[in-house]
């Protein structure tokens, strides 16, 4: 079993006894280095990091191979990776990045295929000058998404 899948075994016995939180990202360096990032449904608390932090520490021997180890949370200017991110945004406003296309709008809905966004846009009127705003909505499939990003609005 090589170092990477240890470390992984461990993660998922770690957070299995966790049913809130969810693996994001495993990074192993080159200098074994291990980073983690998770995320909650309901966020992630310091404790939260310690006790994952500590399940694969205290099962990894530094004798065999030596490295440092951080557990953090998914930030949130971090694109977003998994289903379960997008179902704890919705009602929050993404900027969605696909091939041919930026989307910023509300996240309104989220299934395992699909994700809908909707926002207000200014277009011409259909009769007469001028500009009206209208509600606009799109799903975009997962597969299309290149980056998916929460934006913070103050």
């Amino acid at each position: 079993m090589t170092f990477r899948e240890k470390v992984l075994n461990l993660l998922d016995e770690a957070i299995a006894s966790h049913p809130s939180l969810f693996l994001i990202d495993l990074e192993i360096t080159d200098a074994f280095k291990i980073i983690v990032a998770i995320d909650g449904d309901n966020g992630v608390t310091l404790q939260d990091c310690i006790d994952i932090s500590r399940a694969v520490e205290n099962n990894l021997d530094r004798e065999e191979q030596d490295f440092s180890l951080e557990v953090a949370s998914a930030g949130v200017s971090k694109p977003l990776k998994n289903v379960r991110q997008y179902k704890k945004n919705i009602g929050r406003t993404l900027k969605v990045k696909t091939a041919s296309e930026t989307i910023e709008g509300i996240l309104t809905s989220v299934d395992d295929e699909k994700i809908t966004l909707e926002w207000e846009a200014r277009e011409p009127k259909k009769l007469g000058k001028g500009k009206e705003t209208v509600q606009k909505r799109q799903d975009v499939l997962f597969a299309d998404i290149k980056e998916s990003i929460v934006i913070i609005i103050f």
